[in-house]
């Protein structure tokens, strides 16, 4: 875990103050996908990250810092537990529904009401910001290239049907995903977003 040094005004000079980098972003993401970028205040990221304002300023210059910095760190999180799960697929069709379902398991009840910070990022920041809309462009593109290249594999292995297009039925999926986490954020049952994932499986025949 990367550890990062701020000074503090009581400490003698020469000894700064550390703190866990990666564990201070998890705080951080946690405001930022409960509350949007917009919505969140720099007191909120202090009060959750317990640094001070000063501290915050000077390891990230600014609110937008911050929530780069925690969106690189919640994409590195995600796409570790997505890279996981696809693991367990016993072939590519099976591979595809795990990340269908990756997505769903988090578009109900509080996960899906807490929202994807990447969804919520694309929404608050990116239009306004090159930089983030960059991230966010990145982030997409990494996960319809990663649904394309499992289409093909369920292609090569006999369990996806050779009519589909693997370009397009990625980019069908992940226009699935990322709008099963907006619908998730306002309270669907487990079941109704399951049937999603059954449905959008049945294009792969």
């Amino acid at each position: 875990m990367e550890n990062a040094t701020l000074p503090d005004s009581n400490r003698p000079r020469g000894r700064p103050r550390e703190f866990d980098m990666d564990e201070t972003l998890d705080k951080a993401l946690a405001v930022f996908t409960a509350r949007g970028y917009h919505a969140t205040s720099i007191s909120d990221l202090t009060d959750a990250m317990g640094l001070t304002a000063g501290s915050v300023y000077k390891a990230f210059k600014d609110k937008r810092g911050v929530f780069l910095a925690a969106f690189d760190r919640y994409r590195l999180l995600g796409r570790r537990r997505l890279k996981q799960e696809i693991a367990k697929g016993d072939n590519g069709r099976d591979k595809v529904h795990r990340v269908l379902m990756y997505y769903i398991d988090r578009s109900y009840g509080e996960p899906g009401r807490s929202g994807c910070l990447v969804v919520s990022g694309a929404n608050d920041l990116a239009v306004l910001d090159d930089e983030a809309a960059a991230r966010v462009a990145a982030a997409f593109e990494a996960d319809q290239s990663l649904i394309a290249d499992l289409i093909r594999l369920g292609q090569s292995d006999g369990t996806i049907s050779t009519t589909v297009d693997p370009d397009a039925g990625a980019l069908t999926l992940l226009c699935l995903t990322k709008g099963a986490r907006v619908i998730g954020k306002t309270g669907r049952r487990r079941e109704e977003m399951t049937a999603v994932a059954d449905m959008a499986m049945t294009m792969l025949r």
